[in-house]
């Protein structure tokens, strides 16, 4: 018997999951904390919760992870240098440590506009060469000719030998500047990737695991380790789509949306015929705007386990995501002593950090020499048992603005009541120590003037309405989610009516099927193994491949002529329809052959090509003809 097996390493759990080749069934599961800085010590707990009688069958295996999108938020990427070479607009805004533009690019038929200034781009890479781990390079135009960028690489290469990315490589859509941040961001996650690749690799080889190893990219599609590796930008954002298609594939629905209910968000987004739904722009991670390819979502910072607190003495859930109470009580059980003598704080001082069911502790990840002497002061009070903030300030007047930067830095972690905490004292979910749900629940109740069961039964209704009205404003892209929330939460005689599936996941979702099922008119469905969704579609996802092919009608004087560009590299033909074989052609072939290259089953593919011309009034021939090649395969299983 043969298996595959996929594994999500995402922001709350560490999921793993192990398909039976011959009926896709999933015959085992596991769940583990992920764990930071390090998730090779999450994903090694769930590799070690599985069946290990089944690793020397497993053939396949695909992983999804949020490494990519943390290291970009937290701005921890490695040290790249990016050259411009063109007309660029730099944003005031940028947060570019260190570029340069020069002379150079091309223009939208791919004819050269200035000459590139080598000159200035060999004392660049001179001065940086020994500051940086990789370089960056963007080219105006260089979707039409790639000339200028090949260049440049070749001279980084010549004079370096370290790594370099191009913006073509990444993208063929319009916008230098982005396809430059693109390539920036991608060159600062290389060696970060390979790390986590050749550690993933080692530990399938310290458990005798043979098998082609794959990973998810943010369109829901899979790609082979070594195209992973080279662009590790793809990745972002590969949770959720490995829960758009995980659900999918749970739920045997080909057209279908989801809500993937995590620790710290929650998503909805949409799969139509197999195909996820992307978004036009590509997407925005940390506030850099990219030209990846990413399925398009809607996303709430509402969890599982986003923190509730008090203010005016009313409950507020969220943004920020704490270890919830139930959890934490499990690994220290001194803190259900700790909750029995929490002192409440003056109404005045109540904010997110001044609760008193919120405790600190010490994440394990060590200092660095950017350390105030007032962030260790406060490090120094906070140990391997929780503390409350009364503990971490004394006498003092708290004055939590150092905390938060020691909880930003991801030094310290913090503890709190969360919608998980409120699902064990309603008795809808069990998995963790319910004592310390309770006891918090009971302090919260009393604060907000409600015994815990009502407190708790008004967090969990908060919840399944931020559930249903982010599935709204996904479906209705027009209509602002306020006036949504104004049908959800009104007494109208109606609601809203679906006519297509609403697949749910996440850990603790089941609690709340009935309460969406009674705001929202919907098939409504809880797959089996929907707690392990996102570790299905990491396995499961299908190799996508796009080609973007422009056929350009080009007029000097009484002279026509159809220029095809593709990747890049430009043809030039007399007539339309020798072009269009042309195009046609050569983006089936490339699809086949990235397919083949890629280890998935070339044999297996289907080709769908859309076309789209641009004419002017009267004219037979049209300006612009874009055609847009997707291939669809399945990943081999056999090595």
């Amino acid at each position: 018997m043969q298996y595959s097996m996929g594994i999500d390493a995402g922001g709350t759990y560490t999921d793993a999951v192990i398909i039976r080749d011959s009926d896709g069934e999933i015959v085992d599961s596991t769940k583990a904390r992920t764990t930071y800085p390090d998730l090779l010590i999450g994903i090694q707990n769930a590799l070690d919760g599985l069946d290990q009688s089944y690793l020397k069958d497993i053939k396949l295996v695909s992983v999804s992870t949020t490494l990519s999108t943390n290291t970009i938020l937290e701005g921890t990427g490695y040290p790249v240098a990016l050259i411009m070479a063109g007309d660029y607009v730099i944003p005031e805004t940028h947060s570019i440590n260190n570029y340069i533009v020069v002379d150079g690019g091309h223009g939208p038929s791919g004819e050269e506009i200035r000459k590139l200034d080598m000159e200035t781009v060999r004392k660049f890479i001179l001065q940086n060469k020994d500051i940086v781990s990789a370089f960056a390079i963007s080219s105006y135009f260089s979707i039409r000719n790639t000339e200028h960028e090949l260049q440049i690489k070749e001279l980084i290469k010549e004079l370096t030998g370290l790594p370099s990315v191009c913006g073509h490589e990444l993208s063929q859509d319009l916008g230098a500047y982005n396809r430059g941040i693109t390539a920036y961001l991608n060159a600062q996650l290389i060696p970060i990737t390979d790390h986590f690749i050749e550690t993933i690799i080692g530990e399938m080889d310290r458990r005798n695991i043979n098998a082609r190893l794959l990973m998810l990219k943010c369109d829901g599609s899979v790609v082979g380790i070594d195209e992973a590796k080279e662009k590790p930008i793809e990745s972002i954002f590969s949770g959720p789509a490995a829960s758009l298609v995980g659900a999918a594939y749970l739920s045997k629905a080909k057209t279908c949306t989801v809500i993937d209910v995590g620790g710290t968000s929650t998503d909805v987004s949409m799969i139509e015929n197999e195909l996820p739904e992307l978004c036009d722009e590509g997407a925005v991670v940390g506030g850099w705007q990219t030209k990846v390819k990413a399925i398009r979502m809607e996303t709430s910072a509402m969890g599982g386990d986003s923190h509730i607190w008090i203010k005016n003495q009313k409950p507020n859930i969220g943004p920020r995501r704490v270890i919830p109470l139930c959890v934490a009580a499990t690994k220290y059980p001194s803190l259900i002593e700790r909750l029995k003598t929490a002192r409440v704080p003056s109404r005045m001082l109540l904010s997110d950090n001044i609760q008193p069911t919120k405790f600190f502790i010490r994440s394990g990840k060590e200092p660095t020499s950017e350390f105030s002497p007032s962030e260790k002061e406060i490090y120094d009070r906070i140990g391997d048992e929780p503390v409350s903030i009364s503990g971490i300030f004394l006498d003092k007047l708290p004055s939590p603005v150092f905390l938060d930067l020691l909880i930003q830095k991801r030094l310290i972690q913090a503890i709190g009541f969360t919608p998980t905490d409120a699902l064990h004292v309603l008795g809808d979910y069990n998995e963790w120590n319910a004592e310390a749900s309770n006891i918090a629940a009971t302090i919260l109740g009393r604060m907000t003037h409600q015994n815990k069961g009502e407190f708790c039964q008004q967090v969990k209704n908060e919840v399944a309405k931020n559930m249903a009205i982010y599935l709204m404003s996904y479906l209705l892209k027009d209509v602002h989610p306020e006036e949504i929330r104004k049908v959800i939460e009104g007494d109208h005689h109606t609601k809203f009516k679906l006519d297509i599936p609403v697949v749910l996941l996440g850990g603790p979702v089941r609690a709340y099927v009935e309460d969406v099922r009674k705001l929202i008119d919907a098939d409504v469905i809880l797959p089996e193994h929907s707690e392990v969704g996102n570790a299905a579609g990491a396995l499961v996802g299908k190799g996508i491949k796009r080609i973007e092919i422009l056929i350009k009608n080009v007029r000097k004087k009484s002279k026509i002529s159809n220029i095809v560009f593709v990747q890049g590299q430009r043809e030039i033909f007399q007539t339309h329809p020798e072009a269009l074989k042309y195009a046609d052609k050569i983006g089936r072939e490339l699809v086949l052959g990235y397919m083949k290259e890629a280890g998935l089953d070339a044999e297996d593919v289907r080709i769908e090509v859309t076309r789209n011309d641009i004419t002017m009034h009267g004219d037979s021939l049209p300006l612009e003809t874009k055609l847009v090649f997707v291939g669809i395969g399945t990943p081999k299983r056999e090595i």
